[in-house]
């Protein structure tokens, strides 16, 4: 008997309209079981059964996060004839009436994820320093600097919270343009940083940067990466408002077990691991150059860090 073709195996993967939808949605997002069974509005033995077959074929990769298991399509793994082949099938799912209402329903499934990561900090603004030396120790964002620093240098500082990493860098670059979405965070690094010449604080979301395209000669992402739904949708913009050529550091936790830090901090992932910033910033464009496990403060009670260095095409 004559042995199918490769390409012929992927197909008979997609031969299911579920499993498509399954792959629409985890080629946006990372999600859990019980996430897409609420989009999809299927029960968990039928999710866990088409995500078995999808896995099989390598249409799909999961995770251990904590107690959560966490599936995603690994688009920049795949070869260039699966790539071709899904974006054939994509073309068609995405124009069908069920795919728009599971990407409605996706909405309200991050939008859950976005608001208590929300409601974490518009309680806490007032506490973060103290809540962050405690994990971390008081020096954590200072490790990483010396990659960053040139006296001609625009550098973003996204998810600023309260000011602090600004401060840091003010004094040693042209400007700070410092980003967040919650205004009492805002409102704390105006408290911090006074009239600093060369900061300037603008509010909005990382997934739609007020700030132009190309503007940036580097950005950090100093303990924001874990807070993030949606982490390649920030990534991206990150990678928009640099210039060519233009570094991006990530700084966060690496992969950890405390579960409880969802619930205290509002995390959304319990660390990052060398594989998935290197998917993640793929995905965005980006070109991860290092990861690098920081020396742990004695003072921190919180997991080890890491320091990521990427830069733009």
């Amino acid at each position: 008997m004559t042995a199918s073709a490769p390409i012929l195996d992927r197909l008979s993967a997609l031969a299911d309209g579920t499993r498509s939808r399954i792959l629409l949605l985890l080629d946006r997002h990372e999600l859990t079981v019980s996430e897409l069974c609420a989009v999809l509005q299927l029960p968990q033995s039928t999710v866990s059964r088409h995500l078995r077959i999808l896995a099989d074929d390598g249409w799909i990769v999961s995770r251990a996060d904590g107690t959560s298991r966490l599936y995603r399509m690994p688009s920049a793994r795949l070869d260039a004839p699966t790539r071709r082949l899904w974006q054939l099938v994509r073309e068609q799912v995405v124009a069908t009436p069920a795919t728009a209402r599971d990407l409605q329903r996706l909405d309200s499934v991050l939008a859950r994820r976005r608001t208590a990561t929300r409601e974490f900090f518009a309680s806490r603004a007032g506490q973060w320093d103290r809540l962050r030396g405690e994990l971390f120790g008081d020096r954590s964002d200072l490790v990483a600097l010396a990659a960053l620093l040139d006296d001609a240098w625009v550098v973003g500082d996204l998810g600023c919270g309260a000011g602090r990493l600004t401060e840091v860098l003010a004094p040693f670059v042209g400007q700070v343009i410092a980003v967040d979405e919650s205004a009492p965070m805002l409102g704390a690094a105006r408290r911090r940083l006074g009239d600093v010449a060369n900061v300037e604080l603008r509010q909005g979301e990382l997934e739609a940067l007020p700030i132009d395209s190309g503007a940036l000669d580097a950005a950090v992402l100093c303990l924001v990466l874990h807070y993030i739904a949606g982490p390649v949708a920030v990534l991206r913009e990150a990678r928009r408002a640099l210039r060519p050529g233009g570094r991006l550091l990530v700084v966060d936790m690496m992969p950890h077990e405390r579960e409880e830090y969802r619930e205290q901090y509002g995390h959304q992932w319990l660390g990052i691991s060398p594989e998935q910033l290197h998917d993640w910033c793929a995905d965005a464009g980006l070109q991860l150059v290092r990861y690098a496990p920081l020396p742990a403060d004695p003072a921190a009670k919180g997991p080890t860090l890491f320091a990521g260095s990427g830069r733009a095409a």
